[in-house]
């Protein structure tokens, strides 16, 4: 990578393990919204020939799967049941059978998948709501990463990690093991549906996977863009993330408190037709705000008073210089500092090449532009650029630690390393 002089690289690197997978739904006929006459034939000729098996043949089939797979997965058997009972709409035609089979069966209707075979990027960095032995002057944080395995399908992962006084960035071992959350509610409403997910509470939170659970996430949940919000003094975290269906995205809100039961939720307006917005640490003048591109080129500010609709907008930062004329966007939600609103943004070049730079804000207008940088504090060259998507350098979420910015960041949308910024120095490099 070309560095800005203001930044300080470290050695740290997080590449993908095509190794950790996940269990999830196999639909040859499954839940009624996708159920069609073939589907659901097939579906019912598996179930028949599992129902044809003897018992002592239904036995030796679920304890050869067991055997081959348990260490692979936590409580197989159970997700096996709970895959019987989501297949309903299959099972119900048939008559009452017994427990093996149905978890045999359950067992026909789930596969494998390698989450982040392909790449593990675009990362947003937040403080952990349990800072139980952190060391001083450090913080616990957790680390969110965009997840792709086969077929270009994004998931949400998570790391945890440990910042030191100096910003020295030290990520702690992901877990062998990975689970997709559990659907504890599902609500439907006029702008899509809504969902309650949740983790078992002895998982670690780098077993954690938040993965597509509607039809408008489908194909994908990417870069998640989360916040610590100042809710008159309680923490809540937020994400703005893109849900992908495959034929088109929308702006979504994940919240959690405890980054172990999650609430998804669609956001409306016209300010959500684009990705990549980015919701403030904290209300202003009593109003959520946002930062958003609405038209695929400059950033505007957006305020509500209600925290999933988003309308109109002001555009406040537009492609100045060479290196973002394709257009520009943010990397992350706003961090605020003593001088500002600190806006990391990401500019697309000649040739698509995606380069990080910064933008402050006036801390009570933030419709204000302060100063920007002129060059990028990160831009891939020619000896470092090869990748899953080559020519790009992207953060989805940096985090203030005393006088330093923490930026992690991915390089060709293949890995994700670290780097570290003087506040101080960076804020007296830009210019009005």
């Amino acid at each position: 990578m070309s560095h800005n002089p203001l930044l300080t690289q470290q050695a740290l690197q997080l590449r993908p393990d095509p190794a950790r997978v996940v269990v999830r739904p196999f639909r040859p006929a499954t839940e009624p919204r996708d159920l069609n006459p073939l589907d659901k034939t097939r579906a019912n000729h598996i179930v028949d020939r599992v129902l044809a098996l003897p018992a002592e043949t239904v036995h030796d089939q679920l304890a050869e799967v067991i055997a081959s797979f348990e260490g692979r997965h936590r409580n197989l058997l159970q997700t096996f049941e709970a895959r019987a009972d989501e297949m309903e709409p299959a099972l119900a035609e048939h008559a009452v059978f017994g427990r093996l089979q149905r978890q045999l069966i359950g067992a026909y209707f789930l596969n494998e998948y390698a989450f982040e075979a392909a790449a593990l990027f675009n990362p947003s960095l937040v403080s952990h709501p349990d800072q139980t032995g952190a060391p001083a002057g450090g913080c616990r944080c957790v680390l969110s990463l965009r997840a792709v395995g086969e077929g270009h399908v994004s998931s949400l992962t998570f790391r945890t990690c440990i910042v030191a006084e100096d910003g020295l960035v030290t990520v702690d071992p992901a877990a062998h093991l990975a689970a997709v959350a559990r659907v504890v509610e599902r609500r439907s409403g006029p702008h899509g549906d809504a969902v309650d997910i949740a983790f078992h509470g002895d998982q670690d939170i780098s077993e954690r996977v938040v993965a597509p659970v509607t039809d408008a996430q489908s194909n994908g949940i990417e870069d998640a863009r989360f916040v610590a919000f100042d809710d008159d003094g309680r923490t809540t975290y937020h994400a703005t993330y893109t849900a992908y269906s495959g034929r088109g995205i929308r702006s979504e809100l994940l919240t959690t408190a405890d980054f172990r039961t999650f609430r998804m939720a669609p956001l409306h307006g016209s300010a959500t037709r684009n990705k990549g917005m980015a919701l403030f640490p904290r209300r202003i003048d009593g109003r959520y705000a946002m930062i958003g591109r609405q038209d695929n080129e400059n950033l505007y500010l957006i305020l509500s008073d209600d925290l999933c609709a988003w309308e109109g907008g002001t555009a406040i930062v537009t492609p100045k210089f060479p290196w973002e004329f394709v257009q520009i966007g943010n990397c992350g939600a706003p961090i605020e500092l003593d001088e500002g609103w600190l806006v990391l943004t990401h500019g697309v070049g000649a040739v698509r090449r995606y380069a990080i730079g910064a933008v402050l804000l006036d801390k009570d207008d933030p419709s204000r532009v302060l100063g920007r940088c002129q060059e990028p504090l990160v831009r891939p060259e020619p000896a470092a650029r090869g990748g899953y998507v080559p020519n790009v350098v992207y953060t989805c979420g940096a985090m203030r630690h005393g006088e330093r910015i923490i930026l992690p960041y991915a390089v060709s949308d293949s890995f994700t390393t670290f780097a570290t910024l003087d506040i101080q120095d960076l804020v007296a490099a830009m210019t009005g």
